[in-house]
């Protein structure tokens, strides 16, 4: 970034910090002796998304991450405040149902198969001789034998996992999201709609302590009451069978009203409170954060001792109640998305933007996928265990029907998108066909080479797939909402594997029945296996664990506000260190600075932009290259980096100017309307640089893409005319189309 190899770091830690080169790095005490020029530091902050190779293991977080970005996919609103704030209590429910998903799973797999199940199986304990203490025929009667004993021991497994999780969200809290922004002036209470182009510029956006936290305590006690529940249920309901103990019948039902209390409360504090970011909030609930959890626990604990209870005659048959837990999940899953759907769809009416993505409908589908992620992982991990504890045998039932079905209907959605990749690959073609008369035409000096106008061509016909994306996620949530709903229908009314409910139909129907249900167990196991896999790898080598840190670049920019077991938001530290650098250099040398940002970069240049106080965004000239900031943000989060928000931080920053490339399938225009647009954007770079060979390029030159845009001449010459009119003592010409801005001297801030 810096160009040299002796660079020094002037502040920031091991894992974000900011850099200059060795020569500059007293540059400010030495005004005289300074070199012509700018001083360039460089803000390096790669760790936050791709440091050491526990990282690998957020992963296991990704359905987490999704639905927290549905969240911020809200629509852009107008005198809508109220459905903006159910907008983001649906998302917050539906949050929470992949806890409550994931923690099922986990009891699915340690209670239902391992402990009732297989243990409670004199076949499949004796393949598994871990096992053998919880088999009553192995152990001839041992204590742990009886089921309600071999329940609460095998709930310790999603306990810890529960555990783990409330570990990890206040661990990370820690480390990545503690660092407090600068003191702004508290913004007066308005309407949403009223408050601005933009959220992001308000004082306590990237400080979201106390929603977290509540998120936190009440998501950690759905965790413990579904472990609980689970445990509890299959007691209760063998002691209001005919000729089971008074005492405990009348002790089931009195912690199951606990349990549905506590449950009530969870929902209540997920509701109640959503995000305060126009203030620096520093206040904590402390009453839910540490009661919550512990009342949860109590209860978990009451009720393992309540199942752990002598009884005679109990012994584990079948099932425990996972079709009714799983079917009533994806049951409300579905009908927070529809309610969601239509609550975007009213707030897009509000405010139309052609650019938002799916007409505002972004954030229910990827809702929608988050669910079905979670999904897949679950049914996943129940089929893999259960295939691994039963071999080949029928020993025992096995996962609930409704994860089997839901493993059926994933052959016919992969159908669908070998469709859909068919249709991205004939729309390139095509886009291909059309570019390469274009760059015939541009190129009209050199000599023909068509394998290096395909080149060309195919590179700008890629990049063009990225505005498909939309209709990708368009078909593919609506086919999985509709085959979700199918495969849940299926399971209710038959209560059987697909294969044996189209028993004595059509034998092309048995057929097809048969066929999605074993692809499908076999599908989903082969994807649990390789995303395990994919963690694994990417653990161990730094090289894959930076694919998953350009993930993350995006899935982690925003807070968490939806779910606080996602991963970090690397944002809560990067916004914050650039606003508190820039504003802390301006103020002791009051100086101007060019900021600088590539890709992900510019996102956050934009982000610390908003945060600076009015007189030191006057101060700042902003120079974007391979930006998704319109092409990527503002389509997906038409409420934050939507037209006029982008507007906006044109009139207030010195000045802008963007670069990008028809081949880049991240970067693109800003598009601002009106006449502001050109003022903004450069008419996109040449790539490559030259067509064949010449005098300054005598080997062919590289197809770019996104990357080394600063290899391109119109990089050094865009960065000139903004330090130029940066500095006060050289006056620079208008060029047209040029912002306004002040001419003012200053350092650079490149941000990768």
């Amino acid at each position: 970034m810096l160009n040299d190899p002796r660079t020094v770091r002037i502040t920031g830690d091991d894992i974000a910090a900011v850099f200059r080169r060795a020569d500059d790095a007293d540059a400010e005490r030495r005004p005289t002796d300074r070199r012509d020029g700018p001083v360039p530091e460089a803000y390096v902050w790669c760790n936050l998304t791709s440091g050491n190779g526990t990282r690998a293991l957020w992963l296991l977080l990704l359905p987490f991450m999704v639905v927290n970005l549905a969240h911020w996919m809200r629509p852009t609103a107008r005198g809508r405040g109220r459905l903006v704030r159910l907008y983001g209590l649906l998302v917050r429910l539906a949050g929470l149902s992949l806890t409550v998903l994931f923690v099922a799973a986990a009891c699915e797999v340690a209670l239902d198969l391992a402990a009732w199940q297989c243990a409670g199986t004199h076949a499949c304990a004796a393949r598994h001789s871990w096992l053998g203490f919880l088999s009553p025929e192995a152990s001839d009667g041992g204590w742990w034998s009886l089921p309600g004993r071999r329940l609460a021991l095998a709930a310790l497994v999603p306990t810890a996992l529960t555990g783990l999780l409330w570990y990890l969200s206040l661990r990370t809290w820690s480390a990545y999201e503690s660092q407090q922004p600068m003191a702004h002036e508290i913004e007066p209470e308005e309407p949403e709609e009223e408050a601005g182009p933009t959220a992001l510029g308000r004082p306590g956006f990237w400080y979201g302590r106390r929603l977290v936290a509540r998120l936190r305590a009440a998501h950690t006690a759905a965790g413990l009451l579904t472990v609980a529940a689970t445990v509890g249920s299959a007691a209760a309901r063998h002691d209001r069978a005919p000729g089971g103990p008074a005492a405990l019948g009348v002790l089931g039902p009195l912690l199951e009203a606990a349990l549905f209390a506590c449950a009530a409360v969870v929902v209540w504090v997920v509701c109640r409170r959503g995000r305060t970011d126009r203030r620096l909030d520093g206040e904590l609930d402390t009453r839910v954060v540490r009661l919550l959890p512990l009342a949860a626990l109590a209860l978990l604990v009451l009720t393992l001792v309540y199942a752990g209870w002598q009884r005679p005659g109990w012994e584990s048959a079948g099932r425990l109640s996972g079709d009714a837990t799983f079917g009533a999940i994806t049951l409300a899953q579905g009908l927070l998305v529809i309610v969601l759907a239509a609550v975007a769809h009213a707030l897009y009416r509000s405010a139309p933007d052609r650019r938002a993505a799916m007409r505002g409908l972004a954030g229910p589908a990827v809702a929608m996928l988050a669910c079905a992620l979670g999904g897949v992982m679950s049914g996943g991990v129940a089929q893999r265990v259960s295939d691994w504890l039963d071999g080949t045998g029928a020993s025992i039932p096995g996962p609930p029907v409704v994860l089997t079905w839901q493993a059926s209907v994933i052959p016919p959605l992969l159908v669908l998108l070998l469709g859909l990749c068919g249709w991205l690959a004939r729309r390139a073609w095509r886009i291909a066909r059309d570019e390469r008369a274009t760059v015939a035409h541009e190129f009209p000096d050199e000599a023909g080479d068509p394998a290096r106008t395909r080149r060309i061509a195919y590179a700008r016909a890629v990049a063009a797939l990225t505005d498909r994306a939309p209709r990708i996620v368009a078909v593919t949530s609506a086919a999985t909402l509709l085959l979700g709903a199918g495969a849940l229908v299926g399971a209710l009314t038959t209560d059987r594997t697909p294969g044996q409910a189209a028993q004595g139909t059509y034998a092309v129907v048995h057929g097809a029945a048969e066929t999605a249900q074993a692809l499908g167990s076999w599908l989903i196991g082969l994807g649990f296996l390789l995303f395990v896999t994919w963690g694994r790898r990417a653990y161990k080598d730094a090289s894959a664990r930076r694919t998953i840190g350009i993930l993350w670049d995006v899935g982690t920019f925003w807070p968490r506000a939806a779910h606080p077991f996602a991963p970090p938001c690397y944002a809560e530290r990067a916004v914050p260190d650039l606003t508190w650098r820039i504003e802390t250099w301006t103020r002791s040398t009051g100086g101007r600075l060019v900021l600088s940002g590539h890709s992900q970069g510019s996102v956050l240049a934009a982000a610390a932009a908003w945060q600076l106080t009015p007189a030191t965004r006057n101060r700042v000239a902003l120079l974007t290259y391979g930006s998704p900031l319109e092409r990527l943000y503002g389509r997906w989060f038409p409420a934050h980096f939507g037209p006029a928000a982008l507007g906006a931080l044109h009139q207030e920053v010195d000045c802008w100017r963007n670069l990008h490339r028809l081949t880049d399938p991240i970067g693109g225009p800003v598009r601002l309307p009106g006449d502001r647009g050109p003022g903004v954007d450069r008419p996109p770079l040449g790539d490559p640089l030259a067509y064949g060979r010449t005098e300054a390029h005598p080997l062919p030159a590289p197809i770019l893409g996104h990357s080394d845009y600063q290899a391109d001449p119109a990089f050094a010459e865009e960065r000139r005319r903004l330090l130029a009119r940066l500095r006060p003592e050289v006056p620079a010409p208008r060029h047209p189309g040029e912002p306004d801005g002040g001419v003012r001297s200053g350092s650079g801030a490149p941000i990768p």
